[in-house]
């Protein structure tokens, strides 16, 4: 079977900072917390914890006071992302007579129509109704993010969602850059949203002992992934959106491309629901280094999950020194040598190269917060736009 190239041709997102890509990269750079802090007069007990809101979207105002009337939160914020992309990829919203036959979707979300389950459940149950809207499953389903998108590009594709917790987008997005990759599509749109503010989730979230704590002081700084003073993750609401198409067809129509997707991993640990393991994280590894035919070595930046638990950073590091130690080649060792490092006491060490596009007006230092790790048998290296491909450890100084 022939192996077509895949262009990533749109980008768009709904995200605490905006809308706007340059502004959303502007504001990483600056090291701005999305982080709030946030309350609820929920009864039988309020809940006080950081949140990720995109506290400035407004539905009727981004796509429309209909189709706001038509979907759930995380349906609208898939939609406004995937508006943004498509424009973002120069294609037309209506097809307007074009064969969109072999063009899809693939949707990515843990939650899904929870939200909006949930107030389904209020007003039955807290609120005495006897009867619910009439489109309550239409807004509470999973996949009507999906086809509602299919609806409104007119794409007679695949329309699918994937709900695989914190993977449902990566997978969605792998698995519709097989479809192109394959010839099975032209253009695939994907990507994931997720609204996990609902009382009920929040709650159970809370049950399970791994959200990081805070207040209204120190709220902005809860999630330290790989840190030692590490405490738990944040919950945050939000979407982002790829249109995916193949090479030639990008090319003949004088698309912008942005990047080109060339592997995708996927493995499961098959051992315990909420414990992870380093065997199944590594082998994913592998498999999407093999699937693009590139080593280790040539890898540049590893975007890691980072969820800041007990069990989750410590998997996440084993795994990725499994995969992508690399201490002898000869750049590696030069710079132990130059920086005075043992090399006993270092056990991965990489390269920094671009993360951010420099035509999106970006610059500057892309990390987390919390810069120091405190795991002492790791380098940790914070992408950079600007460093080429300096290794550095500990904190950055810009």
């Amino acid at each position: 079977m022939t192996r077509r190239r895949v262009a990533i041709t749109g980008l768009g997102l709904v995200s605490p900072y905006g809308g706007d890509l340059a502004d959303f990269f502007a504001r990483l750079s600056a090291q701005e917390s999305a982080i709030t802090h946030h309350r609820t007069d929920d009864k039988p007990r309020p809940l006080s914890l950081p949140l990720v809101l995109c506290r400035h979207f407004d539905a009727a105002a981004a796509i429309g006071k209909p189709l706001a009337a038509l979907t759930d939160r995380f349906a609208q914020l898939a939609l406004s992302a995937a508006f943004s992309a498509w424009d973002d990829a120069g294609l037309s919203r209506s097809a307007n007579g074009q064969d969109r036959s072999d063009w899809g979707v693939d949707w990515g979300t843990s939650l899904g129509g929870s939200y909006y389950s949930e107030k389904v459940y209020r007003d039955l149950w807290q609120e005495g109704r006897d009867r619910v809207a009439p489109l309550s499953v239409l807004l509470g389903m999973n996949n009507a993010a999906n086809a509602h998108l299919s609806i409104q590009f007119g794409l007679g594709g695949m329309s699918v969602s994937h709900s695989v917790a914190c993977a449902s987008s990566a997978i969605s997005i792998g698995e519709a850059f097989r479809r192109v990759r394959s010839g099975e599509a032209t253009v695939m749109l994907c990507g994931g949203s997720d609204v996990p503010q609902s009382y009920g989730v929040m709650r159970a979230w809370e049950a399970m002992r791994v959200l990081a704590p805070g207040n209204e002081h120190s709220s902005s700084m809860a999630c330290r992934p790989f840190s030692s003073e590490r405490r738990g993750l944040v919950l945050g609401e939000g979407a982002a959106a790829l249109v995916l198409e193949d090479w030639d067809h990008a090319q003949a129509r004088g698309a912008t491309i942005h990047g080109e997707l060339a592997g995708f991993g996927t493995s499961c640990d098959h051992s315990h629901l909420v414990r992870p393991d380093v065997g199944g994280q590594a082998r994913a590894l592998r498999l999407a280094l093999a699937d693009a035919s590139l080593s280790p070595e040539e890898i540049g930046y590893v975007n890691a999950h980072g969820t800041a638990t007990a069990e989750g950073d410590p998997t996440e590091v084993a795994a990725l020194r499994e995969v992508f130690a690399s201490l002898y080649n000869d750049r590696a060792i030069a710079y132990r040598v130059h920086h005075g490092f043992k090399h006993e006491d270092v056990f991965l060490s990489a390269g920094v190269q671009l993360m951010v596009r420099s035509d999106v007006g970006s610059s500057g230092v892309l990390f987390t917060l919390d810069t120091e790790s405190g795991f002492r048998d790791v380098v940790f290296i914070t992408a950079s736009y600007g460093l080429g491909e300096n290794v550095v450890q500990g904190a950055v100084n810009p």
